[in-house]
């Protein structure tokens, strides 16, 4: 029996687009998307308010014309970033929030945090004008095991910048772990977190038994079974402290398929479709909304969109696209490594 369920139109608040041809051939992937929290990670990295403000440029230039869409910008949080500089690009209505990634932590990351002492400037100046911090939470030193990066980036980064500095409004993005989604749920004011399609539907199982799928490789890594059961209960809880950040992330498919392969997933052109999987396993289609909709907008203080989408149910499997052209090659899409009832109406 077909079943059919209309939102809000949903916010990505975690979207990767690349630039150039990339950029072209994955944009109109986020069609179910009115607004997306758009990463800064390029070569060079979006660091100025005037980067930022190039760079929506770009992508509103390459927008299809039937394509209602908003970027939100971020800046890359450097060593260098100038406080005055990002207060202006927030107040001038460039840049929604700033990036923090840690150095060496994911692609194109180099340019980022080592000291987070070396930051504070801007970080407090943040706190004074309330721009939202976005945080790859997780720790790089060498000693410490990739599956435990989240956790330790809990008690030795986050926990201690948000005791000094408690007005600093911080999303965690792509919670990974039941520690993360406990860290989150403690916190009464100014922690938020977003969840990822991958996060909340596959394990490192998923990724390793049987052959290593790099298709399935992202950074933060996928977890045990017990994280991701973590994560879906909070998802679909109601918890306005948590929301849709999809962290699609596209990479030509041979830079994924080699010796060396690039971390991300490409999940923009099923997302939405994939979390109503997600809530409906859940028993949690009435929660969907608060999740998709509602919970992001609320933590960033913007109104939730006017416009809807409808999601339909069909009672048998939906068709899978395998990949999208892009003038840098062909990139993947996310496989949800099960069967897809739901589909977004036209």
């Amino acid at each position: 029996m077909t079943k059919t369920i209309t939102l809000p139109r949903p916010d990505d608040w975690h979207l990767h687009l690349r630039d150039g041809a990339m950029m072209e051939g994955v944009l109109p992937a986020s069609r179910d998307f009115a607004r997306a929290i758009i990463m800064p990670n390029l070569v060079p990295p979006v660091v100025t308010g005037a980067d930022a403000a190039a760079y929506r440029d770009r992508i509103l230039a390459a927008l299809p014309e039937d394509q209602g869409f908003t970027p939100l910008m971020t800046l890359y949080l450097t060593e260098a970033t100038d406080p005055a500089d990002v207060a202006a690009a927030h107040a001038d209505g460039i840049a929604t929030a700033v990036k923090l990634y840690p150095a060496g932590a994911t692609t194109n990351s180099a340019s980022g945090v080592r000291d987070i002492e070396k930051v504070m400037g801007v970080l407090e100046r943040m706190a004074e004008i309330g721009m939202p911090l976005c945080m790859h939470g997780e720790v790089t030193n060498a000693e410490v095991d990739i599956f435990d990066r989240e956790a330790v980036f809990i008690d030795r980064v986050l926990d201690p910048l948000r005791r000094r500095l408690p007005e600093l409004k911080i999303i965690m993005e792509h919670v990974t772990t039941a520690d993360g989604v406990a860290y989150i749920e403690s916190a009464e004011e100014n922690l938020a977190g977003s969840l990822t399609v991958q996060h909340l539907m596959l394990n490192r199982n998923q990724m390793l038994v049987g052959g290593i799928r790099p298709h399935y490789y992202c950074l933060p890594i996928l977890k045990r079974s017990i994280h991701q059961e973590a994560l879906r209960r909070a998802a679909t809880s109601g918890d306005r402290r948590f929301f849709l950040g999809t962290d699609s992330a596209p990479h030509a498919q041979h830079a994924k398929e080699n010796a060396c392969g690039c971390a991300g997933v490409f999940s923009a052109p099923l997302a939405v479709a994939c979390y109503a999987q997600v809530f409906e396993e859940e028993g949690a289609l009435d929660r969907l909304a608060d999740f998709a909709s509602l919970n992001g907008p609320a933590y960033y203080g913007l109104p939730p969109n006017s416009d809807t989408i409808t999601l339909i149910r069909e009672d048998a499997p939906q068709p899978l696209p395998e990949t999208v052209a892009t003038g840098a090659g062909p990139v993947v899409v996310f496989d949800p490594g099960s069967p897809l009832f739901w589909r977004v109406a036209n």
